[in-house]
């Protein structure tokens, strides 16, 4: 649940003209004016009865806005108590590792410097503040704490002040001491605040695993629900990998401190055997939780297949062949930019994308590419008079590549463009992921003008990832659920559908009691009866999400309302969309560590994560606008292999899916001497 202010007219009608007294819309009561109706809604008693019929996310939002205004109103209050004649240390005490700064104004006192004691008092506030601030800068950013020595970074933070102020910057010390142990405590309050929110929206366990260069398996484990995402913990399970009865252990004592009867499902980052047997065992055993698969993880293994085939696979490569040679030889590059808008290579921070935004871009540059190679500065060039250069410019001037390139790109855009629409946001998806896989196979299908001879490989190769490793019954039961699409003209449930939807109600709620009632109420939810009938109107699903509306459409139907909005609470997407960065959590596994800066690592590890986690753009606006180009790509730079397997034929796709599935028996590692931190693959 978001923290938005709610509209409180939206919750009650007026029944006067001057709008005295006011009804709520869910229990009838009338009560006298709007702020009366926000205590009553919001479930604050004194002045005014509780509603005992408010959606939970309404009551949820309107509690916290009223008590956020009562504790403002008491800030205001304390500070004009606050005497000047107070000593110091009344209103501040040190921690451990911060200076005394009464001391400090003692000091001061004696040098002839102003010792005001409320002065003194708003300077060292301020002071703490600051510092406070740039540790949480070093804490979000991982860099290490000597950074606060340079000049330059000095200089930076001067710039910004006003003239005439001043600035104490604190020590290493300090960003090791009382600034971490504060920022800590800041963040165990900000996750105890999003645990309290999962009883009602349940929550999901995202699991982000990978091979750091010590070939160690490493594993973050992240806990989704509406209001924010957070990092719980990570774990080295190189001993256990690949053993599927110590990783269903391993799972199970995961949930146990999640809360099991908090969690909907458990989203994996890998298909490897090991990882989907034991999540297969792990719903046996656990009736109540689901587990799947990252959704964009398998829309990338949906990717991986279509490269595999031909026309796609050259086209992908004699695109490659055609950017190094322009990137690597400044003639060329100079004529590409004299002749096209843009750059070829796409930038963006999906890594796995690339290749196909650029093969995108590269087609629709064609004329612009084809008038740099029959320019007269390409032909007067040395370039052209290469084997290399006469290549290309055949190729650039062969309209087959310009077809092979086309159908590529009509092939892949479609997954590519809901990969990016999936990683830029953090809300909650599983309600849709079902149609959107069909709208998929749709687009296609109209790309190749619906000739099956040419359309129907690819709908196999999503279809091969969709039963094998994606589908699961929260998806059809999330596409039941939909208001968007359940009362939409082209709404078609289908045995997938349908069972998927009994499987859901059966698991989620145990009491058969319960299951009945829901059974019952679904059929009310299907024949837009009651309350349902009002929101099934085209006005009433606009800019709505389908868990909202629950809580506002299905208040007389409480077990489908809580049953509907748990499950469309949820995410389809795993944790590597948030992109962490995972130098200190590797740092963290390292053997041997002396056991107090062991627990200073995991504190630091542990505000890191979840300050990247609070930094991700919630509205989807975390796009590619400032990401710049790597300029050791392989789509920008030819990269020789120092070492490869004679047996072994990788394509780009398959590495990078190796080392997030774990599957190094596949590819041999190769440390880069120049790069202690980036693992190579070849």
């Amino acid at each position: 649940m978001t923290r938005d202010k709610i509209d409180i007219r939206q919750h009650g009608v007026p029944v006067d003209q001057k709008k005295l007294k006011v009804k709520c819309n869910y229990c009838g009561k009338v009560v006298s004016g709007f702020s009366r109706l926000k205590q009553h809604l919001g479930g604050i008693r004194g002045d005014v009865t509780p509603c005992l019929k408010t959606p939970i996310l309404v009551k949820e939002a309107l509690e916290a806005e009223i008590l956020n205004k009562k504790n403002e109103n008491l800030i205001k209050k304390v500070g004009q108590l606050q005497h000047p004649s107070l000593p110091l240390k009344r209103n501040w005490c040190p921690r451990d590792g911060e200076p005394n700064k009464t001391s400090e104004s003692v000091n001061k006192k004696h040098n002839g410097v102003n010792s005001n004691v409320a002065g003194t008092s708003v300077v060292d506030s301020s002071s703490q503040e600051i510092s406070k601030s740039i540790g949480r800068f070093f804490y979000e950013a991982g860099i290490d704490f000597d950074a606060i020595r340079l000049p330059s970074f000095q200089r930076m933070l001067k710039a910004t002040l006003s003239p005439g102020k001043t600035i104490k910057f604190p020590s290493c010390q300090e960003l090791k001491g009382w600034i971490l142990q504060d920022a800590v405590k800041e963040m165990q309050q900000y996750v105890t605040e999003i645990r309290k929110s999962w009883a009602s929206t349940g929550c999901s366990i995202l699991l982000d695993g990978w091979i750091d260069s010590k070939g160690r398996n490493l594993i973050n484990i992240l806990v989704y629900c509406p209001r924010g995402t957070i990092y719980l913990r990570s774990s080295d399970i190189s001993s256990f990998n690949g053993n599927v009865d110590a990783m269903l252990v391993f799972f199970e004592e995961v949930l146990e401190e999640v809360g099991v009867e908090t969690v909907v499902q458990i989203v994996g980052y890998s298909t490897s055997a090991c990882m989907m047997e034991a999540g297969k065992r792990l719903m046996e055993k656990c009736k109540t939780v689901f587990w799947t698969v990252d959704v964009s993880h398998c829309m990338e293994l949906m990717l991986q297949k279509f490269t595999k085939m031909n026309p796609i696979q050259e086209a992908l490569e004699k695109a490659k062949t055609l950017t190094q040679f322009i990137y690597n030889h400044a003639t060329a590059l100079k004529l590409l930019r004299d002749a096209c808008p843009d750059e070829l290579v796409k930038s963006s921070k999906i890594r796995s994308i690339v290749p196909f935004l650029t093969l995108e871009n590269i087609v629709s540059q064609k004329d612009c590419l084809i008038s740099m190679f029959q320019s007269s500065d390409w032909h007067t060039s040395i370039m052209a008079s290469t084997n290399e250069g006469k290549r290309i410019s055949e190729m650039v001037k062969n309209e087959s590549f310009w077809s092979e390139a086309l159908m590529a790109v009509k092939a892949t855009i479609p997954l590519v463009k809901v990969i990016k629409l999936l990683n830029g946001t953090n809300k909650p998806q599983i309600g849709f992921i079902y149609d959107t896989l069909d709208q998929i196979k749709v687009t296609i299908k109209k790309e190749f003008q619906g000739k099956e001879s040419l359309y129907a490989k690819f709908w196999a190769a999503i279809d091969d990832i969709w039963n094998g490793y994606l589908h699961s019954h929260l998806h059809a039961a999330g596409y039941f659920l939909n208001p968007i699409y359940f009362y939409s003209s082209d709404f078609y449930a289908d045995a997938e559908v349908t069972s998927g939807l009994c499987c859901c109600v059966v698991r989620m709620t145990e009491d058969r009691h319960i299951q009945d009632l829901i059974a019952l109420q679904i059929d009310e939810y299907r024949k837009g009866r009651s309350t349902f009938h009002f929101g099934s109107f085209k006005e009433k699903l606009i800019n709505i999400s389908p868990a909202l509306w629950w809580s506002q459409y299905g208040v007389q139907y409480p077990e489908i309302q809580r049953f509907a909005f748990r499950l469309l609470s949820q995410t389809c997407n795993g944790a590597s969309h948030y992109r962490l960065k995972r130098s200190l959590v590797e740092t963290l596994h390292t053997e041997g560590m002396n056991p107090i800066e062991k627990q200073r690592l995991q504190d630091l590890v542990f505000v890191h994560c979840n300050l990247q986690l609070q930094a991700f753009d919630p509205d989807g606006s975390n796009d590619n606008t400032d990401y710049v180009v790597d300029p050791m790509d392989e789509w920008i730079v030819r990269k020789e292999p120092n070492l490869v397997h004679e047996n072994t034929q990788l394509t780009w796709m398959d590495l990078e899916l190796a080392s997030r599935n774990g599957k190094v028996k596949d590819v041999i590692y190769v440390k880069d001497e120049a790069d202690e931190d980036e693992p190579k693959y070849i």
